[in-house]
């Protein structure tokens, strides 16, 4: 009865289109304060105390270098590099969207902006070159999900302030399944080109790959630097997020100079709005973390659904299911501040291992980013190409049923993410 109280509530209160932070807020206060004799003071300190973690602090840092990077001219030069390599094969200008995907990902952790950085300069492009413009936003809008999967992600650094477990494992873990979703996308890409006829590009000399990669070192030497650092215990995610913002503003001002130090305080202002907006998320989805565990509902979950004969099989069938649903109508991190708690009991009584758990429910997340109708990068696909949301998504599905069939994959195969942190000794 108490569950449904809580979540009925908020189910309310997402009805009436009020957004999701001041709905889990309000939640936690009109429960609390109507049901309940907790004291004032309990609620504001979990309000300070929850966000008073070392790790949140990746976050802000993370936003910040992915900001410097989007306007600093690395995505423009990831790409060059990118089409350098492979714009000779069969759908030269896609495979090379999905490569320079890849490499943005693995160097800013967001999503958005992975599509932002290179969607806004590699979909005009392939339509000037002859492809059909549903291609090249199918082959962008999914490939920019790598964004999260391909450490470091914010979307893994939530996962881990919700369950206490380590962003330095949880980053390697999704290493190999991001490299994995790579491919697969790359091979419906290719697939897709040959059987359409798309056009190729010129393969481009082994001195032109030379320079393409000379121009590009600065943007990808970030990929080490950040991993790196972590892995030889030279720093922490957090401290790789605030290395990694300090390099991006080096590199964006003094190396490849597109980036004036006129504009560092616009790229400031953009960084401070998005964190303050993540931040306020956290906070209220933190304080609803708190409402749960202290009506001990993941706990009576967990009891309930042991009951009902769940084995590790069925329970992350249904996590897929609940995820995949919950991606429809919330932004992936307050399905994780929510869901992480509430689950991750559940999944620990069962044996299903922490960072296992949580690769899976990233790549839910990567899902949700390309489904309607709150699928951000949908938006930002469709803002770039002019093109209405049925549209893109239509010309996505290709890519997306890759995207379930992987998600099938890591779900039932917890080697893929579990071998390379077990190698490095991260487990």
């Amino acid at each position: 009865m108490t569950s449904l109280i809580i979540f009925g509530l908020l189910a309310v209160l997402l009805a009436t289109g009020m957004p999701i932070s001041i709905a889990l807020g309000l939640t936690v206060l009109i429960y609390l304060f109507g049901l309940t004799s907790v004291p004032i003071q309990a609620v504001a300190l979990k309000l300070f105390t929850g966000i008073e973690r070392f790790e949140i602090m990746a976050i802000p840092f993370f936003i910040l270098a992915g900001n410097f990077l989007t306007h600093g001219g690395v995505a423009r030069r990831m790409i060059r590099f990118a089409n350098a390599m492979v714009g000779h094969l069969h759908g030269g200008l896609g495979l090379a969207g999905v490569l320079s995907c890849a490499l943005f990902a693995a160097i800013s952790g967001s999503s958005p902006a992975t599509v932002v950085a290179i969607g806004s300069i590699l979909m005009p492009a392939m339509t000037r070159a002859g492809f059909p413009i549903e291609f090249g936003t199918g082959v962008i809008t999914t490939s920019g999900a790598l964004g999260i999967l391909i450490p470091p992600s914010i979307v893994m650094v939530m996962y881990a302030v919700s369950t206490s477990t380590s962003v330095g494992a949880l980053f390697m873990a999704g290493l190999v399944p991001g490299l994995v979703l790579a491919l697969m996308l790359g091979l419906v890409t290719w697939e897709r080109a040959r059987r359409f006829g798309y056009p190729r590009q010129p393969k481009a000399s082994w001195a032109e790959r030379a320079t393409a990669f000379r121009e590009s070192i600065w943007g990808l030497s970030l990929i080490f630097v950040v991993m790196g650092g972590i892995y030889s215990g030279l720093f922490t995610a957090t401290e790789a997020a605030a290395m990694s913002a300090v390099y991006s503003f080096f590199v964006a001002v003094f190396v490849h100079r597109d980036l004036k130090i006129s504009d560092t305080p616009r790229v400031l202002l953009e960084s401070a709005n998005m964190s303050a907006m993540l931040l306020y998320i956290i906070t209220n989805a933190i304080l609803f973390s708190f409402l749960l565990t202290f009506e001990n509902i993941p706990q009576e979950m967990s009891l309930w659904m042991l009951d009902l004969g769940f084995g590790p099989v069925l329970f992350l069938l249904a996590v897929n299911l609940i995820l995949i649903i919950a991606g429809d109508f919330m932004e992936p991190s307050s399905i994780i501040l929510i869901m992480a708690p509430l689950l991750f009991p559940v999944a620990m009584r069962l044996g299903i291992h922490p960072i296992h758990f949580g690769i899976m429910l990233t790549v839910n997340m990567e899902i949700g980013m390309v489904t309607p109708p709150v699928g951000l990068n949908l938006y930002i696909a469709s803002g770039i190409n002019r093109m209405g949301l049925t549209e893109v998504t239509v010309a996505c599905l290709p890519w997306m049923m890759a995207m379930v069939v992987f998600l099938l994959l890591v779900t039932y195969w917890p080697g893929l993410s579990l071998w390379l942190p077990g190698v490095l000794g991260m487990l």
